[in-house]
């Protein structure tokens, strides 16, 4: 705690009561109680403050901007150098001796000290503008406070939020005492840091010139391994029993330890097995493979080769791959036996071509069956097209009552996609539909069309009339809008005759459609923003790429435990990243939480206004998952956050290494689950093509010749995610659906409070400009400003007089403020906000509602008190909507004559308006318009204006309204 004791006489009094005091604050020392006079404290200048106080008030909190000062340290209360023999109650007054003559005369030429004066309060931004040209000015001030030490620690920083000034006054004396609230809350956990952090890994080997590398697996930092290949055995000495043997290896390195597969009864096996040993792990200077004979009681040695590491040769891609050579089997003590084994062994690093398939010492505790799922893989997403169905009509269809007019539909299933038409207006034989159905079709097509002609002969019976199956694979296929050829197909009827089913084809029935695959649509499978592919279903349209993505996986740090595993908290962390059609998956590092993957990856670039997708999971599929009742999630796979790189906020060939943090938002808050290491490049092919695509249109043309519905993209997306996470989860290893749903949010379009108040603040955002706009235009109508609002008509004249001006001039002052702002554009990608998300600050009942299931499976009482929250903030929108309409109606109302009057004088009005400045030289209405709107507050009344009043009084449709 910080006090201070202030002579009362020392204030400096404005013509109103405030005062204005810039003053040094001193540090309470050990064993002063009660505080003592300023002129016996050891003042440390740590900070100074400017206050702006009342001097009618005794006990008041103050608003404060406060500064923090670079100091150096000292020991007493004198201050060494140039100010050596100036004892501290000089300096002080010095001090206020520069503050009265510099600070308070700038306040009070500042504009923004009538609105001090009138409202009493302290503009922080308004003074931190003063304070900087204060110690801008007064090199002076600057050296003072550089010469006082601090005697103990303090906070790094405060603000005016983060202090608290209670005021003590009496005749004599005003005390000040100054409590951070940082030392009021030393109990609470500090804030976590969300922050993005620059890195400077050793890529490629230090093989960097500046921003660029230049190797060709230059993302990633090397990472030593020894490899082992294991190709195959012949003349292995045999049992004297069976005759025969069951032989398999075992590659031993210290610890580790790892086996192939095993043969029976071959004494000439092939097994073509890769084993890797990560050089950080290994501990022993010799490698030992040995052949064994397995047994039921105890596996024989068949004899074995030992390898010295330090003669073990360097292989680096692209060098051909290491010959195998064969090796004569011997025994621990040297001696020769029968048997010789085909072996390989080199030194490597992730780049060799044996890496993603070979058996990795850091996964020795996994199971055999467990080993698939641990590999990198790279996932094709399936080729997705929009199926259009356009049903036109039925002819002679033969319904079961022929008493009453039937009421008859089209119903149409893909997979597990079912569209139906609308009742037919027309209730005869002869229905007609002229009605279009989407749907999402994969290559290959597996699954037909089906069509069925149904009846509703009840609110809950239908009939089916006539059945169709179409293959896809004889469908024609549309690049462009032109009409595709109608077809007839026959409709096949069945009918059930004494319990068994009977096909019944009737070809009087049949069905008029036009049925197509759309190839000039993109099929959207992600959220339109944040798309990474952005490129037409057909190939023919395609365009060349523009450039190659290319990202290393490094690492990851930090990362919370996710289940239990032996009575100890475990994560096995791997990452998944999709851009495009394309899919990667690293592999699994076994039980850390600082994984290393050094993975890298390149996708083609033919948009750079796409994003690109990075998730971090925990596999919960090895040894059967872990407990789950530790959180292990059962039989999925835990999703521990994920990163999105959008690529056009990359400049073209810079590497970018970043630690991203990693949050996922739980039921509890958002939580920082670790961070991940990530180094990205984009390289251009050409500047010209990539600049060319920005005057492109985003999707493909026919989304904009034959535009799709809102309601049909979001139904089709949807599909189009089912159909992508089916596949991909029948995959070797699978791409699980809950990883695919995360990767693409599938519940991103979910209500959400949080969300909808992000978006809000977004949009302030966006408009605050406008409004600051808004309230400087204000202010130089009201002459708050008497020299700025004279140079606004300078101003003003000049563009009058000169109206081509205007434009060049715009545009110049936009270049000009674009051109400012390049000294501090973003130097780095960004990445998740959790402010800007809303996620640092949420109620718990606005969380729970965000994970809560659709429907509910919420009590009753919650659902109620939310659906009563959610009417009331629909009732505000809806006000301010009908508001909106009411101002629109009020500008129809005006030539509508609902009210004769005021139509009658707007004509009019229109009439004289029309004469006046068909007679009157435009720049001089003009002059006379802008001079009426900047007049002097003199000339102005406080009510509202002539048209004003008018336009409120015009009537609108509210009285129409139930």
């Amino acid at each position: 705690m910080l006090y201070v004791a202030i002579p009362m006489k020392s204030f400096i009094k404005s013509r109103n009561g405030l005062s204005v005091l810039v003053i040094g604050v001193a540090r309470r020392r050990n064993g002063d109680n009660p505080p003592p006079p300023l002129h016996r404290c050891l003042i440390n200048f740590e900070y100074v403050l400017c206050y702006m106080l009342s001097s009618q008030s005794t006990v008041s909190t103050v608003q404060c901007f406060c500064s923090r000062l670079n100091t150096s340290s000292k020991k007493d209360n004198y201050c060494s150098g140039f100010f050596h023999f100036l004892p501290v109650d000089f300096l002080v007054w010095v001090c206020s001796f520069f503050s009265t003559a510099i600070v308070f005369p700038l306040l009070f030429c500042s504009t923004y000290l009538h609105r001090l004066e009138e409202k009493h309060t302290c503009d922080t931004s308004i003074f931190c503008c003063l304070f900087n040209i204060y110690r801008t000015l007064n090199r002076l001030e600057e050296k003072l406070h550089s010469a006082f030490c601090i005697s103990s620690p303090s906070p790094d920083s405060y603000s005016l939020h983060d202090v608290q000034l209670q005021v003590e006054s009496t005749s004599s004396n005003l005390c000040v005492i100054f409590t951070p609230r940082k030392m009021m809350n030393m109990n609470r956990p500090p804030n976590e840091d969300f922050s993005l952090k620059e890195t400077k890994p050793h890529l490629g080997g230090g093989k960097v010139t500046g921003d660029k590398l230049t190797s060709t697996y230059d993302l990633v930092e090397q990472m030593q391994y020894l490899y082992v290949r294991v190709v195959k055995a012949k003349d292995l000495p045999t049992k004297d029993v069976t005759g025969s043997c069951d032989p398999y290896v075992e590659v031993r390195m210290g610890n580790y330890k790892g086996t192939t597969r095993h043969f029976e009864k071959k004494t000439n096996p092939e097994w073509n097995q890769v084993f890797s040993f990560s050089k950080d792990r290994i501990q022993a200077t010799m490698l030992e493979v040995t052949v064994k004979d397995k047994d039921l009681m105890k596996d024989d040695i068949m004899g074995g080769v030992l390898f010295d590491l330090n003669e073990v040769p360097k292989r680096v891609p692209p060098d051909s791959p290491l010959a195998p050579q064969w090796y004569r089997l011997s025994d621990r003590k040297g001696d020769k036996l029968k048997g010789e084994l085909m072996l390989a062994v080199w030194w490597g690093t992730q780049a060799d071509e044996a890496f993603p398939e070979a058996w990795h010492s850091d996964a020795a505790a996994v199971s055999a069956d467990g080993l698939a799922s641990i590999r990198s893989k790279v996932y094709l997403s399936p080729k997705l097209w929009y199926l259009r169905v356009n049903v036109i009509e039925a002819q002679d269809l033969i319904p079961n009552d022929r008493t009453r007019f039937p009421e008859v539909y089209v119903k149409a299933v893909l997979g597990n996609q079912a569209l139906r038409t609308r009742i037919s207006t027309s209730k005869t034989i002869n229905p007609l539909w002229n009605e279009d159905l989407m749907f999402v079709a994969a290559e290959p097509f597996e699954e037909p069309l089906i069509l069925s002609v149904e009846d509703r002969v009840a609110p809950n019976k239908d009939e089916v009339l006539g059945r169709c199956a179409i293959p896809l694979q004889y469908v024609d296929r549309r690049l462009d809008h032109k009409a595709i050829n109608t077809r007839w197909f026959n409709l096949e009827k069945h009918v059930i005759i004494e319990g068994e089913k009977k096909k019944e084809v009737k070809f009087s029935s049949r069905i008029h459609m036009r049925v197509c695959l759309e190839g000039g649509y993109h099929v959207l499978d992600e959220s339109t923003h944040y798309s990474s592919d952005l490129r037409p279903t057909a190939k023919q349209l395609w365009k060349n790429s523009i450039g190659v993505l290319e990202v290393g996986i490094l690492s990851a740090n930090g990362l919370s435990p996710m289940k239990t595993k032996d009575g100890r908290a475990t994560t096995d962390a791997y990452c998944v990243a999709k851009y495009g059609t394309k899919w990667v998956r690293t592999r699994t590092i076994i039980d850390s939480f600082v994984p290393k993957w050094n993975e890298q990856y390149t996708w083609e670039v033919f948009d750079p206004c796409t994003v690109i997708t990075i998730g971090v999971f925990d596999n919960c599929h090895l040894q059967g998952g872990g407990d789950k009742a530790a959180g292990g999630g059962g039989n999925r796979d835990s999703r521990i956050g994920k990163v999105r790189i959008r690529l056009s906020t990359l400049e073209t060939d810079r590497v970018y290494t970043h630690s991203y943090p990693l949050l996922v938002l739980h039921p509890s808050g958002v939580k920082k689950m670790g961070e991940i290491h990530l180094a990205v490049r984009f390289t251009c092919s050409s500047l010209l093509n990539m600049m060319h695509m920005y005057s492109q249109p985003l999707l493909p043309k026919m989304h904009y010749i034959h535009p799709l519905t809102v309601a049909q993209l979001e139904s089709l997306r949807h599909q189009a995610t089912q159909i992508v996470s089916m596949r991909l989860s029948r995959a070797e290893p699978p791409l699980r659906k809950e990883i695919v749903e995360y990767m693409l949010d599938v519940g991103s379009h979910m209500w959400s409070m949080r969300r909808s108040k992000a978006n809000f603040l977004r949009m302030m955002g966006v408009l605050g400009g406008m409004i600051a706009i808004g309230k400087w235009f204000d202010q130089i109508c009201n002459w708050k400003n008497p020299i700025t609002t004279v140079l606004i008509h300078f101003l003003f004249l000049i563009l009058v007089l000169y109206p081509e001006l205007i434009l060049p001039t715009i545009f110049l002052y936009l270049f000009l403020i674009g051109l400012w702002y390049y000294r501090w554009r973003p130097r780095n990608p960004p990445h998740m906000d959790t402010r800007l998300s809303c996620a640092d600050n949420l109620h718990p009942d606005e969380l729970d509602e965000e994970f809560d299931t659709f429907p509910t499976s919420r009590q009753p009482d919650i659902v109620r008190m939310r659906y009563d929250r959610l009417r009331s903030i629909a009732g505000r929108m809806q006000t301010v909507v009908g508001d909106l309409a009411t101002q629109g109606e009020r500008f129809q109302s005006l030539i509508s004559w609902r009210d004769p009057r005021a139509t009658s004088l707007f004509v009019i009005f229109c009439l004289i308006a029309a004469v006046v400045l068909y007679v009157t030289p435009f720049q001089v209405v003009a002059i006379f318009a802008g001079f009426y709107v900047l007049r002097h507050p003199r000339f102005r009344r406080k009510l509202p204006s002539v048209p004003l009043n008018f336009f409120r009084r015009l009537p609108a449709r509210t009285d129409c309204m139930l």
